[in-house]
């Protein structure tokens, strides 16, 4: 069993993250509570002052009815006021002392974890995660955040003296110790209860509120596509759904936490009563004061008091526990390798595909089966087939979004994985059929966000795309924001600053996936151009079109059908085939071999 699907608690995030070979105490998590519990131990320190200050109270109300009254000495009420005043700002001081540093060690927590958080949320969808799992581990990090930095962590720091408050009850009187000991066992074991019932409760409130948010996200961002095909209303039922479930779960957690937190305390009130009864009988018996009677009623709430405080948010303490345990199997799970012994130089010689296979992330259905060519720098790419032939998926592999599930893809030599993403990312150009650019200036998105970029860089870039003077157009040139997903600019403008994405940097390999298909004649011609100068600088393009301009800027071509090669080869020789396949008589276009031939038509009609 994967580490996961061992710790993980939703399955859907458990079989996208994928097996671990992180080892068991070094992941992130870990690692940040390791550092949590160090700060933690002067917080400790804190909390063992402000428990000793809490005695104060107690002392104080023991030598009023002790002294002061039965001697009605003044000078000596005011100086126990006056101490216990003092004790009080001290406690306030060391409270307000101890609060902020825990917030700070939950930042701490925060911070540490962030890049082990982003690199889960950039591969969770790369590995075929549902939506409702791909925003968890940022839900389960504010989660649990904001219970480091409430006041249930400070319950713990105080339970460790409640002896101490025992021990001091004792010395009044063992019977008032005894009570106090046999209440506050009855209440722990409460505690304990409320932890093994609320379990499921808690898990069920937080899986429906994971739900309702991603269909709300989800609402969101189709908002258009809704509104013009009249679904609203099915959406709004779909809503009501979630929500009702939602709200039935919350309502059910809440019920529980409230009787079992009601529970506890009105057994306190009956135990602090109690103890005033107890100590009643004990001052007429004449075996104890009247202050030992009111002291040590002071004294049990504050000995009780971290426990009323731990079930109190009890809630939150079991929703941070599993999302810690969430957290920690997925950040395990998606984390980085370790980093290549050598730096490998960029590559200059040739792209070679070698008996690949690929999956959608997330099913074991091969899309892509057993394909290998070889293309030498220079070289232009025509990859061809019908819809749902492979060709995507296969320029998902090439650039490494898809991992392979048999065989390889190499660089010079060189599998792919044995770049980072950061590094293998400079020397591969990626235009996707939605072209997903993001918020900010076209320049910093043909950049692609790296802050040491160039103007010049950012320019060549720009003019091989042959999108340079459409961008001087625009209001502020290359400083004019396009918004989310680019939604202040055209269609064909998106996918020519995409384009000039792709080509940024001189990469070595540059695949495109439906380049053309928003552009007009005279992008078209652009994108001839581009490729025309990319393959001139030495450049291996890779290009998935139906259009013949894009087509006619490459000199290779690759037809698929039903995810395997039927044809491989120069681009006039794939095309004369292709014509002689049509004349009438012509004898059948030879192909590799495949389990399935396929039909003469599937050839003809993805050129």
């Amino acid at each position: 069993m994967s580490v996961v699907q061992e710790h993980l608690q939703t399955p859907s995030l458990a079989a996208a993250a994928g097996p671990s070979s992180a080892p068991a105490a070094d992941d992130p998590v870990s690692r940040g509570l390791r550092d949590s519990r160090r700060r933690m131990v002067g917080i400790a320190v804190f909390s063992g002052v402000i428990n000793l200050l809490m005695l104060s109270g107690s002392l104080y109300m023991l030598q009023v009815y002790d002294r002061v009254i039965p001697s009605r000495n003044l000078a000596t009420l005011f100086g126990l006021s006056s101490m216990v005043l003092f004790a009080y700002l001290m406690q306030g001081y060391f409270e307000a002392l101890r609060s902020r540093m825990l917030c700070r060690v939950a930042t701490l927590f925060d911070v540490g974890l962030q890049e082990a958080i982003h690199t889960a949320l950039a591969t969770l969808p790369l590995r075929g995660a549902k939506p409702l799992a791909m925003q968890q581990p940022l839900r389960d990090l504010d989660q649990i955040r904001a219970f480091m930095s409430s006041m249930g962590p400070t319950a713990f720091l105080d339970m460790p003296w409640i002896p101490v408050f025992l021990l001091a009850l004792f010395m009044f009187h063992p019977a008032i110790g005894l009570t106090a000991l046999l209440g506050t066992v009855s209440i722990i074991a409460m505690t304990l209860l409320t932890e093994r019932l609320s379990r499921g409760a808690a898990k069920a409130a937080m899986d429906s509120s994971a739900q309702r948010q991603v269909l709300a996200d989800a609402t969101q961002r189709n908002a258009e596509v809704i509104q013009a095909l009249g679904m609203a209303d099915r959406f709004k039922t779909r809503w009501s759904r979630v929500n009702e479930r939602y709200l039935r779960e919350n309502i059910r957690a809440s019920d529980l936490f409230a009787n079992l937190g009601s529970g506890a305390k009105v057994m306190r009130y009956v135990l602090q009563s109690g103890m005033l009864g107890i100590g009643a009988y004990l001052v007429v018996s004449d075996k104890a004061s009247g202050g030992v009677m009111v002291a040590s009623s002071i004294m049990m709430g504050r000995a009780l008091a971290p426990v009323e405080v731990a079930l109190g948010s009890w809630k939150q303490l079991v929703a941070a526990r599993q999302g810690m345990a969430r957290l920690r199997a997925v950040c395990k799970a998606t984390a980085r390798p370790p980093l290549p012994a050598v730096a490998l130089v960029r590559p200059s010689r040739e792209l070679s595909v070698q008996d690949l296979t690929v999956s959608a992330p997330g099913t074991d259905t091969p899309i892509v089966s057993n394909i290998s060519f070889k293309l030498p720098a220079g070289t232009g790419l025509a990859l061809l087939g019908a819809s749902a032939s492979g060709k995507t998926s296969l320029s998902k592999a090439l650039v490494g979004i898809w991992p392979a599930r048999g065989g390889t893809v190499r660089l010079d030599g060189a599998a792919i994985d044995q770049w980072r993403s950061e590094e293998l990312g400079r020397h591969v150009g990626y235009l996707p059929q939605d072209v997903a650019l993001f918020d900010g200036t076209i320049a910093e998105n043909i950049a692609r966000f790296d802050e040491s970029a160039t103007s010049e860089a950012v320019l060549r870039a720009a003019q091989i795309a042959g999108v340079h003077d459409i961008i001087l157009r625009l209001p502020e040139g290359y400083s004019t924001q396009i918004g989310q997903g680019g939604m202040s600019l055209s269609a064909g403008q998106r996918q020519r600053v995409g384009l000039a994405r792709a080509v940024y940097g001189d990469p070595f390999l540059v695949v495109l996936d439906e380049p053309n298909a928003n552009l007009d004649t005279d992008g078209e011609n652009a994108l001839t151009r581009a490729i025309q100068i990319l393959r001139r600088n030495n450049s291996i393009v890779v290009v998935i079109s139906h259009r013949p301009s894009a087509i006619a800027a490459l000199n290779m071509a690759m037809v698929l059908y039903d995810g395997k090669v039927i044809a491989f080869g120069p681009t006039e020789d794939i095309f004369s085939r292709v014509r002689g396949s049509r004349a009438p008589g012509a004898p059948k276009m030879p192909t590799q071999p495949v389990a399935k031939a396929p039909p003469r038509a599937a050839v003809t009609e993805s050129i």
